[in-house]
């Protein structure tokens, strides 16, 4: 299956995602702590400050707050461009407010390092370059321009020259650092959110092929009683109606059909009929199931399969679960798509654990990456420069994340290596050059004997 199968949201489209009303709820807050600091500044401490225009400026938000409010619906989802004249609004009323009130001698002038958090977290790196930029040039025209602080007695207040470039410099390395620092989180955080819904895509989309499966069974199951009767009636109807030619050919095209009818059921419940007896099956076969799709890939898939000291000869019999399946079936599919060749799954089993390795003859990982295996989107194996190989893939990324993530849940370790780096340990299987994938389980996590599974015996009507 191909990692780029589900359509999962990317990064750049969580700029829809915000809605108006958060932004103005955000907005009504800051317009409350604006008021506030001038009113102090007024009553408490008496600074002489141009308080119409610091008003008008605030009032400003207030209009644009209430159009907003009542223009717009509730509902309201921004887009990117919308989201992103939303902040560089709020960043510009910002930095003519503290225009008004002394500039970085301001202690509030760290406040403009909010928008650009801001903007790193919701928008694209586009976006939040932009608003950077504009945050840096305004605090950098505040350190030069602005009206000065002064008291009701007419005295200046400010900061020495020093502390202004100070104060200067450690908001644009605050602008900076957490620019880089929100989006980088952001960047992870949404990378996994896709992965996590791709994983969750890939599960719902292998458990709803097993439901089929048992549906049809059903179906064939309870439509095989009314077909026989339906072949019986007509054969009978075949046999008295020889004087009858025209009737007698059509009771024998209705026997034909119901023949027909029963061939399609039958074909079409062998393997839902498998799945609806059997949630449980030897570990061997589930294994194989898992690789069924990759073996007419071009590339020979081996089969391995043994106990370790002090375990039973037969395999276990392990559930048959959407994530074992799925989750196999896509490491089998990594090892097909960059083996030269072969590829091996070996399967053992202990009293207390039960392993399985997937190897190839491939080129195996890149040094640089084996240790981050398993992360969503990352880039290709290497050795397949030519993307044609594989077009449409993304990379190795997407699908590991999801084998991995399914396998883990269901109670696996996974371990990564390459077979290269082994030679002196695999012996006479040092043609096994490439990646190798050991999932091991403890067995009480995945054997049906510990699941308290009871057989569900003979097919019942559905709803009952």
């Amino acid at each position: 299956m191909a990692d780029t199968d589900f359509d999962v949201l990317k990064g750049q489209e969580r700029g829809n995602w915000i809605r108006l009303r958060t932004i103005i709820l955000l907005r009504w807050g800051a317009i409350g702590g604006q008021l506030a600091a001038l009113l102090v500044a007024r009553e408490v401490y008496g600074l002489s400050l141009e308080y119409g225009l610091c008003f008008m400026v605030v009032g400003i938000s207030v209009i644009g707050n209430l159009v907003s409010s009542f223009v717009f619906p509730e509902s309201k989802r921004l887009s990117e461009a919308e989201n992103l004249l939303m902040v560089l609004f709020d960043l510009l009323q910002l930095g003519f407010l503290l225009y008004l009130t002394g500039g970085l001698h301001n202690p509030f002038s760290i406040l403009v390092v909010g928008p650009v958090t801001v903007s790193a977290m919701a928008l694209t790196g586009r976006s939040t370059l932009f608003i950077g930029s504009v945050a840096i040039a305004i605090v950098t025209v505040l350190a030069a321009f602005h009206l000065p602080l002064r008291t009701s007695q007419g005295f200046l207040l400010q900061i020495a020259d020093v502390f202004v470039f100070g104060q200067w410099l450690a908001i644009v390395i605050a602008v900076i650092f957490l620019g880089i620092y929100s989006r980088w989180i952001a960047t992870e955080l949404h990378s996994m959110s896709d992965a996590l819904q791709a994983t969750q895509m890939a599960l719902a989309r292998e458990q709803k092929l097993t439901d089929l499966g048992g549906v049809v069974a059903a179906a064939a199951h309870e439509l095989g009683t009314p077909l026989a009767t339906i072949k019986l009636t007509s054969s009978e109807l075949v046999e008295e109606l020889d004087d009858r030619p025209d009737l007698a050919e059509d009771a024998r095209l209705i026997r034909e059909q119901a023949d027909r009818c029963r061939d399609i059921l039958r074909s079409m419940g062998r393997a839902g009929k498998d799945d609806l007896h059997m949630r449980q099956a030897p570990l061997t076969t589930v294994i194989e199931e898992a690789a069924e799709p990759h073996r007419d890939r071009g590339k020979a898939i081996h089969f391995e399969s043994g106990p370790e000291d002090g375990a039973e000869a037969l395999p276990p019999a392990i559930l048959r679960q959407p994530e074992v399946i799925h989750g196999l079936r896509n490491l089998v599919q990594n090892a097909v798509d960059f083996a030269s060749s072969h590829v091996w799954v070996e399967t053992r089993w202990s009293p207390d654990r039960i392993t399985v390795r997937i190897m190839d003859d491939g080129q195996g990982y890149a040094p640089q990456v084996i240790g981050r295996i398993g992360d969503p989107f990352m880039r290709r194996r290497r050795g397949w420069p030519d993307h044609a190989h594989r077009p449409a893939y993304e990379g190795m990324g997407l699908g590991l994340f999801i084998a991995k993530t399914l396998l883990e849940r269901t109670g696996a370790e996974l371990s990564f290596a390459n077979g290269r780096d082994l030679h002196g340990l695999l012996g006479e299987r040092s043609e096994r050059t490439g990646a190798i994938v050991e999932v091991a389980w403890p067995r009480s996590r995945v054997e049906a004997r510990h699941s308290g599974l009871i057989p569900i015996g003979e097919n019942r009507p559905i709803g009952k």
